[in-house]
């Protein structure tokens, strides 16, 4: 494993586990010492890569029960992925209204973000994210249908990375997000009910799985009239 410290090639061969589904997510993991003793290092190495990957969201440690595989529940995304927050400060999982699922040809675009090449085949899906019974966001998300085949046809679920993990084993570790201020076509805004060119905040995502690939990207248009983007650079 070259030069990574020691405690970053136990974290990895963890991963692995992960990724191969031998510890699927909710998955209880041995002790702190029955690792160390089957890795051959020390407690404290464990304990150190335990510590990355729970600071990582990819791990839970739940007092009195031991360290289980993260799993992709509505309190993990609320904090983790989903960072509109009301002027308030309260923050609340937004349910979902699905417009459309469809399948086609990868844009260039969609091309270059996973990686796959030309006439790959991607599935595409529109929807609506309600808060408080409003609907502040529209959503357009693309995932490779070589990953997620046939996710076109199923019942989606408001927490879609619940899917993913559950029917097609792929867990969401991090995203890449870029945000810019536009304004919202004549559809959009008729969607959210308010009046074409209304500003919007855009978020740009790609969502990277836990062996690294970037396995969707999603585009979401935000009204922010009583909401805000909070990050914690902590």
């Amino acid at each position: 494993m070259g030069f990574h410290p020691l405690y970053r090639q136990v974290k990895h061969r963890l991963v692995e586990r992960m990724v191969s589904r031998a510890w699927p997510p909710g998955h209880l993991l041995p002790s702190e010492v029955e690792l160390a003793g089957e890795l051959g290092v020390s407690q404290g190495t464990v304990r150190k890569a335990l510590d990355e990957l729970a600071s990582e969201r990819l791990l839970t440690r739940r007092q009195g029960r031991g360290t289980f595989v993260a799993e992709h529940d509505d309190a993990r995304i609320l904090f983790q992925f989903f960072k509109l927050t009301a002027d308030n400060g309260k923050r609340v999982f937004p349910e979902s209204r699905v417009i459309s699922a469809a399948l086609g040809v990868a844009s260039a675009s969609e091309r270059q973000a996973f990686g796959i090449p030309e006439k790959a085949r991607v599935v595409r899906i529109r929807r609506a994210r309600l808060l408080s019974g409003r609907a502040l966001i529209v959503e357009r998300i693309a995932v490779p249908h070589a990953v997620f085949p046939g996710i076109e046809k199923d019942d989606l679920p408001n927490n879609i990375y619940s899917l993913y993990a559950a029917r097609f084993g792929v867990t969401i570790a991090r995203a890449q997000e870029k945000l810019k201020a536009v304004a919202l076509s004549p559809p959009d805004a008729k969607l959210l009910g308010v009046s074409a060119g209304t500003p919007a905040l855009l978020i740009d995502r790609l969502a990277i799985a836990l062996d690294g690939r970037p396995v969707e990207r999603r585009l979401s248009l935000c009204l922010t009239d009583n909401f805000h983007y909070l990050s914690d650079l902590t």
